[in-house]
């Protein structure tokens, strides 16, 4: 994928368009309070030390973005990312290597994949992994042939097949496999995905595109030598006024149970999930619906609408994602990125830049509408010293804080109860235009509502100058009940407000309240919070950095600021060791 830079024709998008773009300074100015008075604790802090998270994974120094081919092979995890081996911005993009038995625990290698051929001279883009019969492995990605970044897509395949690591890769010189014809954006042709085989025998990959504003896949189809690519008659699937896309991921998700497919399963029990990241809104953005094997084209449901205003996997901080099927384990995984919301200036001073969200198995909700998210269950062999609550109650106003734990560091999980939904405030007919992240900006955690706000105050400085708040509410829209989740950076650091994007991000839970219960999970750790509503069906990642709430001075709460009194039935927090990064 490209990164983003700022251009002046940004201005004319919306206010809730231009928020989105995180690369280019252009930032949302979030209404807060600035504490003058009051000493930063990070200033007598190693800038690289301060928000470098503890069990997410990161390089020690300098810039990644994009997961690329993740794969399970021969018992060993494989992530492949876009780093920067040069320093703590976008360039000089190479394919980092690290594998793992865990997904948690990484050992770094020797880069898989950089420029030094006339096929990607200028640039090694993101990919694919796909494991061919045989149990061979081979790697898809965008080369970038010329300073006008010409895209082409090459393939890469292992220099020695006995290494347990596969730690050197050769790129053939047949390379590229792939080159834009005459009718396609040359430079926004890019991301190939993984490939699967058809009922006749032919390999599938989609590339993403862009027309007229027209965002994209393009099919192209081989043989089963993989090495001879036709570009199909028709896209599988396009739509209007999108923009371009980016990173496209295409699968199979079972109707029975949470397990996971490998991606050219295509039996009646299953539906296909088309996942794309939208480069003008930086939000990844999938639909669910039917892949057509006749027509070769995907159809998505009724249920899931084809545009800026359709599903996300994460309403937060998270982009350019890509799943994998893990054979090992039977499951789909999902990895993603979350790029820093500091100043670039910042970035190079503490001298890294970009962390992944923990890898999250998903799978299709019962209700058939949507996925379900949630952290690979490895991530809890980090979990150590616990603390429990129960059945607290919270009236109107009140919070009560969780101690006992490194709470800058920690995975906490909640269950909270109501008796009554007939507190619940009614949706206002002009929010109905609105993004989820409009309405919690105007209706935040401290705006005292009926049922909520409630939730968690996380990486809270003592006094409250900064937090992070990740909260519910609930609203009355006609004969429905709206729950709206929020995870809200507006307060989350002393920083000068004009040098950081701190947005209030959100996004609506599509749940049943009839046993008036909504769970959530937060990861929390340093600089990120990653959130799961309702068991994972609404999922929010935020980067914050505060400058009181650090290390051991960091605070947790959970708080209730509605009139219907809330009950925490249960919560379960523990602290989290660091991941080894080897």
């Amino acid at each position: 994928m490209e990164i983003l830079r700022k251009s002046s024709s940004l201005w004319a998008l919306p206010i809730l368009v231009l928020c989105f773009f995180i690369n280019n300074g252009v930032f949302v100015d979030a209404s807060h309070k600035v504490y003058m008075h009051l000493q930063s604790t990070t200033s007598h802090v190693d800038a690289s030390k301060v928000h470098r998270t503890g069990y997410h994974f990161q390089p020690p120094k300098n810039w990644i973005n994009d997961p690329n081919g993740p794969m399970y092979y021969n018992g060993v995890y494989h992530l492949f990312y876009q780093y920067n081996p040069k320093g703590a911005i976008w360039g000089n993009i190479v394919w980092a290597h690290s594998v793992s038995k865990d997904l948690i625990n990484w050992i770094p290698l020797e880069p898989a994949i950089y420029p030094s051929k006339v096929f990607d001279k200028y640039g090694t883009w993101s990919g694919s992994a796909t494991i061919l019969p045989g149990n061979k492995p081979v790697i898809l990605y965008t080369g970038i042939v010329d300073a006008n970044k010409t895209q082409v897509q090459n393939y890469a395949i292992p220099a020695n097949m006995s290494d347990p690591y596969l730690r050197k890769w050769i790129k053939p010189d047949n390379n590229p496999l792939i080159v834009a014809d005459k009718n396609i954006n040359k430079i926004q042709f890019r991301d190939p995905t993984t490939a699967w085989m058809g009922r006749d025998g032919y390999w599938r990959i989609l590339v993403g595109s862009v027309r007229n504003h027209r965002g994209k896949v393009i099919m192209y189809k081989s043989n089963k030598n993989f090495m001879k690519w036709t570009k199909a008659k028709h896209p599988l699937h396009s739509a209007q006024g999108t923009g371009n896309w980016e990173c496209p991921d295409f699968f199979p998700v079972s109707l029975k149970n949470k397990n996971g497919l490998d991606t050219s399963y295509n039996g009646k029990d299953a539906k296909h999930v088309l996942k794309v990241s939208f480069d003008v809104t930086r939000f990844d953005h999938y639909t669910v619906g039917t892949y057509d094997t006749k027509k070769d084209k995907y159809f998505p449901d009724n249920t899931s609408i084809d545009g800026w205003k359709g599903l996300r996997l994460d309403y937060g901080n998270y982009y350019a994602s890509k799943t994998f099927f893990d054979s090992g384990k039977n499951r789909r995984i999902l990895l993603g990125w979350a790029n820093e919301s500091d100043t670039v200036d910042n970035d190079v001073k503490k001298g890294w830049a970009g962390v992944h969200p923990i890898p999250r198995k998903i799978w299709l909700d019962p209700s058939g509408k949507q996925l379900v998210q949630w952290p690979v269950q490895e991530l809890e062999t980090l979990r150590k010293k616990k603390v429990q609550l129960y059945n607290k109650k919270l009236n109107k106003g009140e919070k009560v804080e969780i101690k006992g734990i490194t709470v800058a560091q920690a995975d906490v999980e909640v269950i909270f109860s109501f008796a009554s939904l007939d507190k619940a405030e009614p949706f206002d007919s002009s929010w109905g235009d609105l993004y989820a992240q409009d309405v919690c900006a105007i209706k935040g955690s401290t705006v005292q509502g009926g049922l909520g706000p409630f939730g968690l105050l996380t990486l809270a400085s003592k006094n409250l100058e900064e937090y992070t708040p990740v909260f519910f509410r609930v609203f009355k829209a006609h004969d429905k009940y709206k729950v709206l989740m929020c995870s809200d950076a507006s307060r989350s650091s002393l920083k000068n407000e004009t040098t950081m994007y701190k947005p209030s991000f959100a996004g609506y839970v599509d749940v049943d309240l009839a046993d008036k219960k909504l769970s959530l999970r937060s990861l929390i750790d340093n600089s990120i919070v990653e959130s799961f509503g309702a068991e994972g069906k609404t999922c929010i990642t935020s980067r914050v950095y505060p400058t009181l709430a650090i290390f051991d001075k960091a605070h947790l709460f959970a708080f209730n600021n509605g009139a219907e009194t809330i009950t925490i039935e249960t919560l379960n927090a523990w602290s989290m060791a660091n991941a080894k990064l080897h």
